[in-house]
């Protein structure tokens, strides 16, 4: 499970090393793609070949899943860590998340996500004050 907020650095090639807590999952490959909200969802192989099963449980017949699924999976790309934990962002992605020099890496559960520093910390100021203010059940029977 992927948890936490880190603050690597993206390299003039392109890398960030992988946050320490994260390499053991992400050791044998990741398949990074487009995310919402302009950032990069990153998975472990493993759970990409379990998002890869759903995806192709979805029907074609529905303009909507075909949209979002072509979305996701065009942005896609399969990077392996180097020997010193560094992973290579493709140029589309970095482009797509409008990344810089300054990086967040949070943990979201069953993957992590790559953000621009100064957009992360936009998107948490705003969601925050709206977390704080959440007054009904947002995912059955968390809370």
């Amino acid at each position: 499970m992927f948890l936490g907020t880190y603050t690597p650095k993206l390299d003039d090639k392109g890398r960030i090393i992988l946050p320490a807590k994260f390499r053991d999952e992400l050791s044998s490959g990741v398949v990074m793609t487009r995310g919402q909200e302009h950032c990069i969802y990153v998975f472990s192989t493993r759970e990409f070949e379990t998002v890869h099963e759903k995806i192709r449980q979805a029907p074609v017949t529905n303009k909507t899943a075909r949209d979002y699924l072509r979305v996701f999976l065009s942005g896609a790309s399969a990077e392996n860590p180097d020997s010193q934990h560094r992973v290579t962002v493709p140029a589309p992605l970095r482009s797509y998340a409008g990344l810089d020099r300054d990086l967040v890496v949070i943990g979201a559960g069953s993957r992590a996500e790559i953000w621009d520093a100064e957009a992360w910390e936009t998107y948490l100021a705003e969601q925050e004050a709206k977390f704080s203010d959440t007054d009904e059940e947002v995912i059955p029977g968390l809370f």
